[in-house]
């Protein structure tokens, strides 16, 4: 989280914010000798019944409790009302009956408008809890659909006792390292996800050995992008997946991570068994964990700023997305 963002979340630094506007527009309103003064006895006496409202009486309409809640709302601005006109009249040395009907009406206002504002923040920061509990639901899910298929890979090669198993762990402990350790942030840099996704290529390289092609090309600045973490992952393990055994030509998986100044274009081409096709719907169950994931993240975190199209031919599976910064 940024410094600005901290701030913005700041509440006692929100409330100070609001009051001042609030004073800078009785400034700009009020026609007295001393502005300033005047403004800010204003706003003194309009603070009390506003958190009285805000932190005291708003709550009681969320328990059930409406009848207490407009009986106490109901005196807390005909008590303030009266004091005012008291205070008024006691200033001018004159009492108006009419000053009953402007006070009342300015403190019924600041008071509904105070509670818009309580009402919209924590609306806000409630839905944003919300987003932030579902993203790291979605993450919880997807590690361990991630490790299940890196475990799976360890397994084939201890049965056969290869040599190249010491290897394969140490990618391994590298790939959980970054995914446990360096993965908590909303954003991490792209440049970290590329060396990820680089290790996993590696990992199935030496799990495959020559029974695939596999590339993976990267252009553009990595260095000055940020991007949802294991974001990109997920579809470059569905390629490998689903990858398919062909007789006639190599099997082949090809990952491409083009970054412009404002976008990031990524893709993913893996061939397919056609026949494998037909008994697996890699959109829907265990296959489809991942995928489902990505989609619900992006809508997430990139709310109308991606494209992705998925394209299931008879011998290829291709992925495309593309992230607007």
């Amino acid at each position: 989280m940024s410094k600005i963002d901290t701030w913005v979340d700041n509440k006692l630094l929100q409330n100070i914010t609001i009051w001042l506007f609030l004073m800078l527009i009785f400034m700009m309103v009020i026609q007295a000798e001393n502005r300033f003064v005047t403004s800010l006895s204003i706003i003194a006496f309009i603070m009390p019944p506003v958190y009285i409202c805000n932190l005291k009486i708003l709550p009681l309409f969320f328990k059930s409790q409406r009848a207490l809640g407009t009986t106490l709302f109901l005196l807390n601005i005909f008590l303030f009302t009266f004091l005012g006109v008291f205070l008024l009249s006691s200033f001018f040395n004159n009492f108006q009956w009419k000053m009953l009907l402007n006070v009342f009406g300015g403190l019924l206002l600041v008071i509904l408008f105070g509670t818009a504002l309580k009402l919209a923040r924590d609306s806000f920061f409630r839905r944003q809890e919300e987003k932030e509990a579902e993203l790291k639901l979605l993450k919880a899910q997807l590690n361990p659909h991630f490790l299940f298929n890196t475990l799976n890979n360890l397994y084939g090669l201890s049965v056969v006792k290869s040599e190249k198993l010491p290897d394969l762990m140490l990618k391994l402990s590298d790939l959980l390292r970054y995914s446990l350790y360096e993965t908590k942030e909303m954003f991490v840099p792209l440049e970290k996800e590329i060396k990820y996704l680089e290790n996993y290529i590696s990992l199935e390289k030496i799990r495959l050995e020559d029974k695939a092609d596999i590339q993976l090309n990267i252009s553009g600045n990595i260095s000055s992008t940020v991007i949802a973490p294991m974001l990109l992952i997920v579809f470059v393990e569905n390629a490998f997946k689903h990858l398919g055994v062909l007789e006639s030509v190599k099997s082949k998986v090809l990952v491409d991570v083009r970054v412009g100044e404002s976008s990031l274009v990524f893709q993913c081409v893996n061939t397919t068994d056609s026949l494998d096709i037909k008994h697996n719907d890699l959109e829907k169950g265990k296959s489809g964990i991942g995928l489902k994931n990505a989609r619900k993240r992006l809508d997430l975190i990139y709310p109308e700023k991606y494209q992705l199209e998925i394209a299931e031919q008879e011998d290829s599976y291709q992925v495309a997305l593309t992230l607007n910064f």
